[in-house]
């Protein structure tokens, strides 16, 4: 009997031992299971933080190099009045005197040329030269006629005081007046005409005689054109070269009779032209013609151009809106508004530029559009943006494609 009880009393402690360690295991497996959680979910938030600071939205960022290859432009502002204005149509042309067709007072052959087509010029600068036998004749007569001259100089007054003396008959004196005075008129038409051939007369009155003349230009400029080669036969008056002055080329505009009554003298031009389609350039009306055109009904306006780069040529169309009334708006040209569904976007370079890192920073920026004229668009930026911004004037599209493909690389 003692046996029997004592073999149950250790059962049951082995029974309550094994309880107690399953729920031990229980417990500690759930604990080991919370702290994994949890570790879990620290590791998730720290990613989601990080990955709240990869990328700024609307922000391209593109090295130096990359914005040269890409033809990348960025201009300051401007403001354009793209208010109340009267379009006019013409062209670029030149007054007369800032144009010069150059030819020979004489006939030659062409000796040497100096100048190619595209050549600046001075004005007296010698071109070419002619040589030609009558050009050599001609110094020959000179001298001739002035050595002459001298003589009947002499002559002259030695008969003339012989006259006045009653000594000589008064024949004789008028015979060497008559001489003298006709040698002079020679010698004087030959020096005018030795002087227009550009030759030194001081010098072939002493004897030097030159072989050929110089070709020069009468007024600075660019050589438009050269006509002639070397040993061709130039006639009198045959035009060998044209010089212009493009410095001083004027816009001739035609204003319709619906508006002539708009326009005087001093108002201002914007005018754009094909080889500069992102610039609007400025003129004044400086003279309004006063014969009317029948076709079309026109009056012809002629404005100050100001070319100092050498870049606008007669001849170039111009389309340009002669300015009523002031309004003078912010403009940016229409390849650099990006359009997104209704909302328009320019993208103004950051001032935060990584300069140690050789790296640029564009920002895409909402803006309001407006009036749309010569290739320029009216613009109204949002009011933290600074009027010393600089806008992505070439090159908006390619940035907004490298911004579109950095942000579906970010979502991956």
């Amino acid at each position: 009997m003692k046996n029997i009880i004592s073999i149950s009393t250790v059962v049951l402690m082995l029974m309550f031992i094994s309880c107690n360690k399953h729920q031990k295991s229980e417990l500690g497996h759930n604990e080991s299971e919370n702290v994994k959680t949890e570790n879990t979910g620290n590791r998730e938030g720290a990613h989601g933080e990080e990955g709240d600071h990869e990328g700024e939205e609307g922000v391209v960022e593109i090295s130096t190099m990359q914005a040269e290859t890409i033809g990348l432009e960025v201009k300051p502002l401007e403001q354009r009045s793209m208010g109340n204005t009267i379009k006019v149509t013409g062209q670029l042309e030149l007054f007369p005197q800032d144009r010069a067709n150059i030819s020979p007072f004489v006939g030659g052959n062409v000796r040497a040329i100096h100048v190619i087509e595209g050549d600046k010029v001075k004005k007296g600068q010698v071109l070419a030269y002619l040589e030609h036998p009558d050009i050599i004749s001609m110094q020959q007569d000179f001298q001739e006629k002035n050595n002459e001259l001298v003589f009947l100089k002499q002559d002259f007054e030695r008969k003339q005081t012989l006259y006045e003396k009653g000594v000589s008959s008064g024949k004789e004196y008028q015979m060497a007046q008559s001489k003298f005075r006709s040698t002079t008129s020679s010698v004087n038409a030959l020096k005018a005409k030795l002087h227009l051939l550009g030759l030194n007369i001081d010098k072939i009155a002493k004897g030097k005689i030159y072989s050929a003349i110089p070709i020069t230009t009468p007024i600075d400029g660019f050589v438009d054109e050269v006509i002639v080669s070397l040993g061709d036969y130039v006639a009198p008056q045959t035009k060998m070269f044209t010089v212009s002055n493009i410095t001083k080329i004027h816009a001739d505009f035609k204003v319709y009779e619906k508006d002539i009554y708009k326009v005087k003298e001093g108002q201002e031009i914007y005018f754009a032209v094909a080889s500069k389609p992102d610039e609007l350039l400025k003129a004044k009306i400086h003279a309004i013609g006063k014969t009317f055109e029948t076709d079309p009904k026109a009056l012809h306006l002629h404005a100050d151009v100001h070319n100092e780069d050498k870049e606008l040529l007669p001849g170039m169309y111009v389309e340009g809106r002669i300015v009523q009334g002031e309004k003078m708006v912010y403009v940016v040209p229409e390849e650099a508004i990006i359009k997104e569904g209704e909302q328009s976007f320019v993208f103004i370079l950051d001032k935060d530029v990584k300069a140690e890192e050789n790296k640029l920073r564009y920002k895409m920026t909402p803006v309001s559009t407006g009036i749309t004229d010569l290739g320029f668009v009216e613009v109204n930026f949002p009011t933290n943006v600074s009027k010393d911004a600089k806008v992505v004037t070439k090159g908006a599209y390619t940035l907004s494609s490298e911004r579109i493909k950095g942000e579906l690389e970010h979502e991956d």
